[in-house]
């Protein structure tokens, strides 16, 4: 650890500078009274375009983007490259549903998609079922970015004999986001997310110059890595994909695309916005993110190039791909940069999992307490107990680290991405129509979740020596086709979900099943910042938790 003491000293003072910020957040733009829920979970819905650019973009792209991406193409080659074009179509695909879903929240009160789901098809039974998928997708998602931090801290030898002393670390810093986001809620990572990018964009810049030069260019980058997959033992793609893994390419980019946006993370990072305009200009501008993701996925690259061996992993005779970025750096940069680098990445885990844990904590709270628990809960007992069950919600990340390989969390936040696109049909299709029965909603994610996790169930991970949950790329010769090919778990079951939704609700409204009223109307999806029904709703809304 000696050697890393510099490093270790830029980390922690960074580290700490960001931490002192998320206590002061809860001044930044401070309410009359931070005890509701549009106040904690949502910023007071006023974050304009800067804000929210490097909030959402913060939430998007996060420490574990920055070491898992270049390990893939470490490993893997090409196939690592199916998050770039996934973060270049998802702005399209999503401009004009994020805009209709800002506006019916907005118009509304909704805080969580669920809120949406349950006044657009009345359906409480719905909402839950969105609502706990939408938790248990965000669980895994939180402990990887313990993963990233991990990895830095494995790289400057800080680490322990027993699990608890080896993650010690970890639980600390877990323990001070807890605490500001306890006290600040999503003005915390708003906040922090100015500094987190800005370490990231500039560690990149740097890198991306400076080690093509060390390497001797572009050119024998390439070069190294096409030989180290040329002369695997067991070739994979190289850098360029071969014929079985194009399927699988092609909808593993497109099923995460949808995805995303369904996180319930990435929707309160859209929510926060003020307006349409703010979400219109986000849509237009979060790709820059993407060509910075593409930059850092060539890092895995540079590291092949630079002769990296990741450290030793948790079992006997594995290796920790996650440690290929901080070893890169550590041994291409000086102490000093090194630090800031690993910074960057520690900071990058804490502006996602303090929106995550804010998000499962805000569906927990509307659409599980109060609509089951208590229903005459004042915005001050919601706020209350959001705070509670984020703190919940960490420690319960934390305990996925400490207690569960590592490499489970990774598959586990595969199967995340399957099941929250489970969700689509229900939030996407019900943004633009009500023809959907919510009948048939309710069938069509039963039958996908089971689908799901059949088709889960059925993918080993020869690395780890599991049988079964290994991961999401699922054979194509198990439906009796004649190849070596494989296809997206997420992008099957959905569709199958969608085909379910459709023939049920025929068969439904067949047979004349009551479908419940739609609390929404279409003027709804198109209200904006100063909407005198939204601004009504705001006044009473100040006057009662005032009056509480």
């Amino acid at each position: 650890m000696s050697e890393h003491i510099t490093e270790i000293v830029v980390f922690t003072v960074l580290f700490l500078l960001v931490s002192g910020m998320g206590f002061v957040a809860a001044r930044w733009r401070a309410p009359q009274d931070m005890a509701h829920l549009d106040e904690w979970g949502l910023g007071g819905r006023s974050f304009g375009g800067w804000i929210t650019w490097f909030l959402v973009g913060g939430d998007l792209y996060t420490a574990y983007t920055f070491v898992a991406v270049p390990a893939l193409i470490f490993g893997a080659g090409a196939a690592g490259f199916f998050a770039v074009p996934y973060t270049v179509v998802i702005y399209p695909m999503f401009f004009l549903i994020l805009v209709r879903l800002w506006s019916v929240s907005h118009r509304h009160g909704f805080v969580t998609p669920a809120d949406f789901v349950r006044t657009r098809y009345d359906s409480p039974t719905l909402a839950l079922l969105v609502a706990i998928t939408g938790i248990v997708a965000t669980m895994p998602y939180i402990a990887l970015q313990l993963v990233g931090i991990e990895a830095v801290l494995k790289t400057m030898g800080v680490t322990g004999d027993s699990p608890i002393a080896r993650h010690l670390p970890i639980i600390i810093a877990f323990a001070i986001l807890a605490a500001y986001t306890y006290q600040s809620g999503l003005r915390a990572p708003a906040l922090i997310a100015f500094v987190k990018d800005t370490l990231i964009y500039i560690v990149i810049a740097v890198a991306v110059l400076y080690l093509p030069y060390k390497l001797g260019g572009w050119g024998a980058i390439f070069e190294a890595a096409d030989k180290k997959f040329q002369a695997s033992p067991a070739p994979g793609d190289g850098i360029l994909l071969n014929a079985n893994n194009q399927v699988q390419y092609f909808t593993l980019a497109l099923g995460s695309a949808l995805a995303l946006f369904l996180y319930p993370h990435s929707i309160t990072g859209v929510l926060a916005g003020k307006n349409r305009g703010v979400i219109k200009r986000n849509m237009s501008a979060l790709p820059a993110y993407s060509l910075l993701l593409g930059l850092i996925a060539l890092l895995g690259y540079m590291a092949i190039a630079a002769g990296v061996k990741p450290l030793p992993g948790a079992k006997a005779g594995s290796v920790d791909s996650n440690t290929v970025v901080p070893l890169l750096f550590d041994t291409n940069f000086p102490a000093w940069f090194t630090g800031v680098a690993f910074a960057a990445i520690g900071i990058g885990a804490l502006v996602p999992a303090a929106i995550m844990s804010i998000a499962a904590a805000n569906l927990f709270t509307r659409n599980i307490y109060k609509e089951y628990l208590r229903r005459d809960a004042t915005p001050a007992q919601e706020a209350g107990v959001a705070k509670i069950t984020s703190l919940v919600v960490k420690i319960g990340a934390v305990a996925f680290i400490v207690f569960l390989d590592p490499q489970f969390s990774i598959d586990l936040q595969l199967i995340g991405g399957v099941i929250i696109l489970q969700t689509a049909p229900a939030v996407i299709l019900g943004l633009y129509t009500r023809w959907l029965h919510r009948g048939a909603l309710i069938a069509g994610w039963a039958v996908g979740m089971a689908l799901a996790f059949w088709m889960l169930w059925q993918i080993p991970n020869a690395a780890t020596g599991r049988k079964h949950f290994g991961g999401s790329a699922f054979p194509l010769s198990e439906f009796g086709f004649d190849t070596k090919k494989t296809i997206y778990v997420g992008f099957v079951v959905v569709l199958v979900n969608l085909v379910v939704a459709v023939l049920v609700t025929f068969l439904l409204r067949a047979t004349k099943t009551p479908d419940g009223v739609d609390g929404t109307t279409p003027d709804d999806y198109f209200a904006d910042e100063g909407d005198p029904r939204i601004e009504r709703e705001r006044t009473t809304t100040v006057d009662t938790v005032s009056s509480t």
